[in-house]
């Protein structure tokens, strides 16, 4: 007999709560987006914003106020100065937005002040990282547009897998994907582009009575806004690992989302009872629980090793992760679910027939 941590027998009414789960969602996500109006948009690191970067590694317990003093003089552009990794680790970051200037100049600049300035305590510069603002500029787009496809490719295999409706969601495809392409060659900023097409998704979705789709993807744009608006709150750069692990969190969220929606759709067709829908989501978020608890439960104990333990490198890459999967699995049964039972079932059970004894 295999392990259970949730009995199979229980009956915790879900639906019943979906308006308390909407309205903390809500609250997350307004206090994510109020941080990233107050702050003029994500903090991008090195990846996107363009400059150089310098990793340093001091011997010996430094306050970072002290390295932030040592290089307060450095005639560099948009100096910014912040610690890396554990407490323990002595590591830092220092940061220019100029990349005008070239590497190894700043790496004389940054050596010298260091040296006059850290009281004798002995340092390594362990990296240093310089970025065109073209080229951040390219690779942010490209990072958003890869968001888009992914949501996109989603809702178009939800539409097919659950809906048999491959022809309408061929037709949303082509749609958004000639639409973005077509916007981007005028000059369309990429952000404002990707937003737009994700509403217009989400539009379709729903005029077209793709109900299933429009779950799935109501809830991932959920994940993805929650994760990135905590990430704004906390003060964390946006680089390729984190878009990185936005892509991971998208495709963990889909694969909860796609058990729920599965055993949905079997307990609809197989409804003989006539349950209303809501009756029927409940019974199948109850049946799938245990499965999700146990899943998301393993996943998480794993990015929480690596959280602790991975090192500076993966640190904000894990705690993405962390964020995602825990919001992602609530998103399944709170968000997903509900707005599934609020559109209706995309295809009604039909009446069995009575077969007399």
């Amino acid at each position: 007999m295999g392990l259970q941590i949730i009995k199979p027998d229980t009956h915790i009414d879900f639906v019943g709560v979906r308006k308390i789960a909407f309205i903390l969602s809500a609250i997350v996500i307004l206090a994510g987006l109020g941080s990233l109006l107050i702050q003029g948009g994500p903090k991008y690191g090195i990846d996107f914003a363009g400059g150089i970067i310098v990793q340093v590694k001091i011997d010996k317990d430094t306050n970072v106020d002290a390295v932030k003093d040592a290089v307060k003089d450095l005639d560099l552009p948009g100096l910014v100065v912040q610690t890396l990794g554990l407490e323990g680790d002595h590591e830092y970051l220092i940061r220019t937005s100029s990349s005008e200037i070239s590497s190894e100049e700043v790496r004389a600049k940054v050596t010298g002040s260091l040296s006059a300035n850290l009281d004798g305590a002995k340092f390594d510069i362990q990296r240093l990282e310089m970025v065109g603002p073209k080229v951040g500029a390219d690779l942010r787009a490209k990072a958003l547009e890869a968001l888009f496809y992914a949501v996109l490719l989603i809702a178009v295999y939800i539409s097919g897998r659950f809906e048999q409706r491959w022809t309408a969601a061929a037709v949303m495809a082509a749609a958004l994907a000639g639409g973005v392409y077509g916007l981007g060659l005028l000059g369309v900023d990429m952000g404002w582009l990707i937003l737009a097409a994700l509403a217009i998704t989400v539009g379709l979705c729903w005029y077209l009575k793709l109900n299933y789709a429009l779950g799935a993807v109501a809830a991932l744009i959920h994940d993805v806004m929650i994760t990135v608006g905590l990430f704004s709150i906390m003060g964390k750069e946006f680089d390729l690992t984190i878009i990185a692990a936005l892509l991971t969190i998208v495709g963990y969220s889909l694969n909860d989302t796609i058990i729920v929606f599965d055993r949905i759709r079997e307990n609809n067709l197989a409804n003989k009872d006539r349950k209303s829908f809501g009756a029927v989501i409940n019974l199948s978020v109850n049946q799938t629980l245990s499965r999700t608890i146990m899943t998301s439960g393993t996943t998480l104990l794993v990015v929480l090793c690596l959280y602790v333990m991975g090192g500076s490198v993966i640190h904000d890459f894990a705690l993405a992760l962390l964020i995602g999967i825990t919001v992602g699995t609530y998103s399944s049964i709170f968000v997903a679910s509900p707005i599934l039972l609020g559109f209706g079932p995309s295809a009604e059970p039909e009446p069995k027939e009575q077969v007399e004894a």
